[in-house]
């Protein structure tokens, strides 16, 4: 009996209504238990598994990718449900780019059916009031895959209570390095002097405009005299307050103020944190990797932090479901715990 045979059986007796009554009773108690307890603001999956999925089950490796979105919608009601406000996901990194065209291309064409899908069937994001972010290289970005992408943020744009940051296409590298051109960018630009009407070289140059009129004016008239009788203060009254191109040119007598640039010594990690993807999220709390590979695989280096607690679990991400997310769950409240009564204790 095929490895394939037995998940589809079992799939069948899990899917009976009996089943699934109790299964949905059980998920409710355990999440409402789990909510007792301090919840992770910023979790991180990295989906790795798919292929090896597909090949253990022989079946496409395209059909694993779709279990493994499958997986992904479980995993974010599991979160979002338990109170966890940003979910993000390693969907696609730039170095899958150098994978086999034909994979590549059945990714893209996933990448298109599943965003429509959350466009379509977004109840889900909707729900926990959820929006969709995508992070990466935008440029990178196939054309006729960007309209799914723009279509998706600006469906859950006015979901304000939770976030889903789709990695697609990203490397660390990347952001890391994007973040700090745009702080390098921040220092070296000088600041714009404010653009007022009413500056000292403005009003200066305006009265010598209107010298340089009223001599010319004063010239005509006295070659030609006035036949409606104007007098020169109407005259100079009726000027505008444009200046005239004809006008002689500023000399300022002022000393030239050096530009000054802001001190890169001010620079702070919070400086470069402030131009990454995740600027406005919350620090991470979690990182899960499935399959049973051990690194991070240049998937949110900066974000990972002192506290950021690294979780790598050895099934693969077609099979990740709330059993196992809960142990990580325990686990992390458990070291949240510690964490308080070390801090309360040196108080």
């Amino acid at each position: 009996m095929s490895d394939l045979y037995l998940s589809h059986l079992r799939n069948w007796i899990l899917k009976s209504p009996p089943a699934e009554w109790i299964t949905k009773n059980a998920r409710e108690l355990l999440i409402g238990t789990l909510k007792q307890g301090p919840i992770p603001q910023h979790v991180a999956f990295e989906m790795d598994g798919n292929r090896r999925f597909a090949k253990n089950h022989k079946i496409e490796t395209i059909e694993g990718h779709h279990l493994g979105f499958e997986a992904l919608a479980r995993v974010l009601e599991i979160c979002y449900k338990c109170g966890v406000k940003v979910v993000t996901v390693y969907a696609f990194s730039i170095e899958n780019f150098n994978r086999p065209r034909h994979e590549v291309s059945g990714l893209m064409a996933m990448a298109k059916v599943k965003l429509e899908q959350l466009v379509q069937h977004g109840e889900l994001l909707d729900r926990y009031g959820a929006g969709i972010r995508v992070l990466g290289e935008r440029d990178l970005i196939p054309a006729d895959v960007l309209p799914y992408v723009d279509r998706a943020i600006e469906m859950t744009k006015h979901n304000k209570d939770a976030v889903l940051n789709i990695c697609f296409p990203y490397t660390s590298r990347a952001e890391m390095t994007s973040a700090i051109k745009a702080t390098v960018d921040e220092y070296t630009t000088s600041p714009r002097p404010p653009n007022t009407p009413f500056s000292q070289s403005r009003i200066t140059q305006k009265i010598r405009s209107n010298k340089s009129k009223k001599s010319d004016s004063s010239s005509t008239r006295e070659s030609s005299p006035d036949q409606n009788g104007k007098s020169d203060v109407d005259d100079s009254m009726s000027s505008t307050t444009a200046l005239d191109p004809d006008s002689p040119p500023l000399q300022s007598s002022a000393p030239v103020k050096p530009i000054k640039f802001q001190n890169p010594e001010s620079i702070t990690a919070e400086t470069i944190n402030s131009h990454t993807y995740t600027a406005e999220c919350p620090p991470l709390d979690i990182f899960i990797r499935t399959s049973g590979v051990t690194r991070l695989s240049d998937f949110m280096l900066w974000q990972c932090h002192e506290n950021t607690q690294i979780f790598f679990l050895k099934c693969l991400w077609p099979e990740f479901d709330l059993w196992n997310f809960v142990p990580i769950l325990l686990e992390w409240q458990w070291r949240q715990k510690k964490m308080l009564e070390k801090e309360s204790s040196r108080r």
